[in-house]
């Protein structure tokens, strides 16, 4: 796949979950979280007004830290491709 195509898709993910109505699981946001940070190189702070949230936000940064953009790129699409797969 070409970094255009990646981009693409990527950006046709970002769509997908921000058109979803329903709300999704924690575990899942996080993961969205830090994934979306990492791709568009996104390095600033969390900005909850609950500290366990920016608490929670930060480890999620901390587990993709060793990443490329790419790399978080991909496993946001296929986190998303798999959710909207196999939720019911």
């Amino acid at each position: 796949m070409t970094s255009e195509e990646l981009n693409i898709e990527f950006e046709a993910a970002v769509e997908r979950v921000n058109a979803h109505t329903e709300p999704f699981p924690a575990d899942f946001l996080l993961r969205l979280y830090a994934y979306y940070k990492k791709a568009t190189n996104n390095y600033s702070r969390p900005s909850s007004k609950k500290p366990i949230i920016n608490a929670f936000k930060t480890n999620a940064l901390f587990q993709v830290q060793n990443i490329s953009e790419d790399q978080a790129k991909q496993e946001y699409i296929n986190l998303v491709n798999n959710y909207f797969l196999y939720r019911k």
